[in-house]
């Protein structure tokens, strides 16, 4: 895959339930519901704790990786699959961004890591969706929705995203 369509495309998987209808009621099939209150909890205590040391050391218990010098900023990160999100060093991520690994539909969940490199900056109340990587260097604006991938250096934004030019 030429590396520039790699970053046109989300790369999720699909799963399919056998009956009509049964994707968000049959979740505690996908996850075990204790581990998804657990990384509730520690997700929604981290979104109003001050102290950015102990709010990634928590992150990292629920199981994001998370780089050194990250700033997160009241984020709402997936409570089903945390440890599909990856966030590079020197990062910072502004107030009520949500970063989601999963979707449920009527019949089915896709599911997809969510990778963000070093130096990348992401506005408040920006949604990224699952399967979307996010390059170095990147700036994604303020209430953008990420839905494909964003190279290195770029600078993009809007409903869905856009380029708007370099970072």
């Amino acid at each position: 895959m030429a590396e520039e369509d790699k970053y046109k495309k989300r790369m999720i998987s699909c799963f399919r339930f056998p009956e009509e209808g049964l994707s968000l009621s049959e979740w505690g099939k996908i996850r075990n519901p204790v581990r998804v209150l657990r990384n509730f909890i520690i997700i929604t205590a981290c979104k109003y704790m001050p102290d950015i040391r102990l709010k990634n050391r928590l992150y990292r218990k629920a199981g994001i990786k998370i780089g050194r010098n990250v700033r997160i900023y009241g984020t709402n990160f997936d409570i089903f699959f945390p440890e599909m999100i990856e966030i590079g060093d020197n990062c910072t991520i502004g107030s009520f961004t949500t970063i989601v690994t999963h979707e449920f539909h009527h019949n089915q969940y896709k599911k997809g890591r969510v990778k963000i490199g070093s130096n990348v900056l992401v506005g408040s109340l920006t949604m990224i969706l699952a399967g979307v990587e996010i390059g170095d260097d990147a700036k994604i604006a303020a209430y953008s929705l990420v839905n494909r991938s964003v190279p290195p250096g770029a600078l993009v934004g809007g409903v869905p995203i856009k380029d708007i030019g370099k970072a």
